[in-house]
């Protein structure tokens, strides 16, 4: 079967993009380190000695970049639906964090302890019918802010990815309402037409 020329020419973008060739470089899993790292080197959201917990996690860029980052001083839980291969100083948790059982066996691995800062990259498998990939996108936010209300440290921190659409006004307005602080973050390793955009959230409002 032929390549449509769509999918040929994202292939040619994916390899000549310089963040996927750095990442091959320097032994980071996907492209999107780089977002996590930029963003954490302007708010220092990584801080030693707590729990970080990243919400779609694999491949596992985000948490290679937390771990590194806390330098053994604290721990990072991963969760994601699909496989993720071990990234050393990470725990991870298969499973639909949209599930209770899911959400509840990840609960027991915090044993009680407050997260410092709630990663969320998650994003659903496109089905190119926009509205339906804009409620879907928009739900798992909303799952993400859910626990980091109930489980952040007061200080503590969620960087969350959105894509600008419907619902996402009345979402900033949720974080605004959770959050002493909420700015948003367009990374450079974000692709310029992708329309995704992250949230974040500093200081839980008592």
């Amino acid at each position: 079967m032929n390549r449509s020329r769509s999918s040929s020419a994202w292939l040619n973008e994916h390899v000549n993009d310089a963040y996927v060739q750095r990442a091959r470089a320097e032994g980071y899993r996907s492209r999107a380190s780089y977002k996590l790292m930029e963003i954490d080197d302007r708010d220092r959201l990584i801080r030693a000695d707590e729990v970080i917990v990243d919400l779609g996690a694999a491949p596992g860029g985000w948490s290679q970049v937390a771990a590194k980052r806390l330098q053994g001083k604290g721990r990072v839980i991963a969760v994601d639906l699909l496989e993720m291969e071990a990234v050393r100083g990470v725990t991870f948790l298969q499973g639909d964090f949209r599930e209770h059982d899911v959400l509840q066996q990840l609960e027991e691995l915090l044993g009680g302890e407050r997260v410092g800062l709630v990663l969320s990259d998650m994003a659903p498998n496109l089905s190119g019918i926009a509205v339906r990939d804009q409620a879907r996108m928009m739900h798992l936010a909303e799952l993400s802010l859910d626990f980091a209300r109930h489980w952040l440290q007061p200080d503590g921190a969620l960087l969350v990815k959105l894509f600008q659409g419907h619902g996402f006004s009345d979402f900033l307005q949720e974080m605004r309402r959770a959050f002493e602080t909420v700015s948003s973050r367009k990374p450079d390793a974000s692709r310029d037409r992708s329309p995704e955009v992250y949230l974040l959230g500093k200081t839980l409002k008592a």
